[in-house]
């Protein structure tokens, strides 16, 4: 799909014509809206499908004519749980007249420009637009980073109930969600660093001081990634603690009720065998069952008191 949109007396309207201070939105275009973006702007194809490439890492280029920005930005996995989360790449082709956004899929991030959320923005103001952008996109990690930390937090709560399996597959789900996460804000922050020194862009005071609040923002995100990575890591750590010290407590529990078994195992054998009654206590008592099932009664209860008293039952 493709939409052009231009600022006009500070309100963002939808064109037709890829003029000057236009902005040409393509969310998964066709293969003829490829072509005739590519024609109109003497666009290489290839650096326009680029981005809907999922395996296209982050970079920045100076093509002929034109400029080819490429970032992460996280999108969330369909039919997945809360808080798992994939990146996918957002392009930005800059020319001398107006800029081009490229993307797989709709996502938060072109969207709350097209619905004109974002303050100070306008089509005319490329390299704005474009910090705007990326700085749109560290705020969304950040955002996913609070979400991926709450969901944590809420099956860490659930360590003193029932643990499930699922609950250990969704934290392993959040984790790789991290490390997604580490790898794109890295590439991000590389081409960010390229921003920088690169002369051919041209920059404004303002946009400046924006561009270093990206930056800021860009490291703020590697940080949280980095400690939220160690506290999954840490509760995955007490999920495996919990089962194996819930494992060893069943063990105990079934060994103890193994022992007490054995008492009245032992004597209904000897006093099972095939010898003289003589020689067996009580054998020729009249009460002797009686007594015989007192004293392993007796035995049993003895014995379950020293396991008691060793916390083995």
């Amino acid at each position: 799909m493709m939409k052009i949109y231009r600022t006009q007396d500070k309100h963002l309207t939808r064109v037709d014509d890829m003029n000057e201070g236009a902005w040409i939105c393509l969310t998964n275009p066709t293969d003829d809206e490829v072509r005739r973006v590519a024609a109109t702007l003497d666009i290489e194809p290839a650096d326009i499908v680029a981005a809907t490439d999922p395996e296209e890492s982050a970079r920045i280029s100076l093509e002929d004519g034109y400029t080819v920005i490429i970032v992460d930005i996280p999108v969330k996995v369909d039919g997945a749980g809360e808080g798992i989360y994939t990146t996918i790449p957002l392009g930005i082709l800059l020319t001398q007249e107006l800029i081009v956004t490229v993307c797989s899929t709709d996502t938060a991030v072109i969207g709350d420009f097209a619905a004109c959320r974002v303050k100070g923005f306008s089509t005319r103001k490329k390299m704005r637009f474009v910090y705007q952008l990326l700085y749109r996109a560290a705020t969304m990690y950040q955002q996913e980073l609070r979400l991926i930390d709450r969901r944590r937090q809420a099956i860490e709560k659930n360590l003193a109930g029932e643990l499930k399996d699922s609950d250990l597959m969704e934290l392993h789900g959040l984790e790789s969600t991290l490390v997604y996460f580490a790898t794109s804000l890295r590439a991000n922050a590389t081409v960010l660093d390229r921003l920088t020194r690169y002369k051919r862009l041209e920059q404004y005071p303002d946009d400046r001081e924006l561009l270093d609040d990206v930056i800021v923002e860009i490291r703020q995100a590697i940080e949280m990634t980095s400690i939220y990575r160690d506290d999954i890591k840490g509760t995955r750590e007490l999920f495996s603690s919990i089962l194996d010290n819930r494992l060893n407590n069943a063990m105990k529990y079934l060994t103890s009720i193994t022992l007490l078994m054995a008492v009245p195992t032992v004597i209904s054998g000897l006093y099972g065998m095939n010898v003289q009654s003589d020689g067996m206590p009580f054998a020729n008592t009249t009460a002797g069952f009686a007594i015989v099932l007192g004293l392993t009664l007796a035995l049993c209860v003895f014995a379950a008191w020293v396991l008691h008293k060793k916390h083995m039952l």
